[in-house]
């Protein structure tokens, strides 16, 4: 009975703190439409009509490695429009400090509150903050329940995938927030 509660308990754990996995090449981007920091509904249906469209998820404007990503996003648009694609990005964090990451990185492309992580479950890119994680932010004044609000202390791999057709055709998925794909490989990839 007791090596049946521990295993129990490891399942528990490992189906709690889950890796993602992210959606692959190939598969169908889900649909998804989300409030921007201006307040404007966006449709990934209607971007996907116009063009490619590059789908980036970020985990908050705390994170230098995300501010950093958005800012090359944002100095790369023209490279990026010249393809004919869109840009969004998507963050679990409120809108109040979505409103800070366009203040830092001057993002004129949508930047998307995922509430209720309906796109970043949908993605595969949720994972649920770990207890010492979280312990270690707020000595950083972080608190997942303050910048996310509801979301709480879920966050997503910072994923990049391109949308042609509805149609994922390109996927950068690493588990290391520190690793993103160059503007060089977006563009050559659209």
């Amino acid at each position: 009975m007791k090596h049946l509660l521990i295993g129990v308990l490891l399942l528990g754990a490992q189906v709690l703190y889950a890796q993602p996995s992210g959606l692959r090449v190939g598969e169908k981007a889900p649909d998804f439409s989300a409030t921007d920091q201006h307040g404007q509904l966006v449709q990934l249906e209607k971007l996907v009509k116009k063009g490619p469209v590059v789908v980036f998820f970020y985990r908050g404007q705390w994170c230098p490695y995300c501010n950093k990503q958005i800012k090359q996003m944002q100095d790369s648009l023209q490279l990026l429009s010249a393809k004919g694609a869109s840009v969004l990005a998507v963050s679990p964090e409120i809108q109040e400090n979505i409103a800070k990451t366009v203040s830092k990185t001057k993002a004129e492309f949508p930047v998307l509150h995922d509430e209720g992580l309906r796109i970043m479950n949908a993605y595969k890119v949720t994972y649920a903050v770990d207890p010492a994680t979280i312990d270690r932010y707020k000595k950083f004044n972080i608190d997942f329940n303050q910048v996310n609000g509801t979301n709480g202390a879920k966050l997503p791999v910072p994923a990049v995938y391109i949308i042609k057709n509805g149609v994922i055709s390109y996927r950068y998925f690493n588990e290391d927030y520190t690793k993103r794909p160059s503007i060089r490989e977006l563009v050559q990839q659209l």
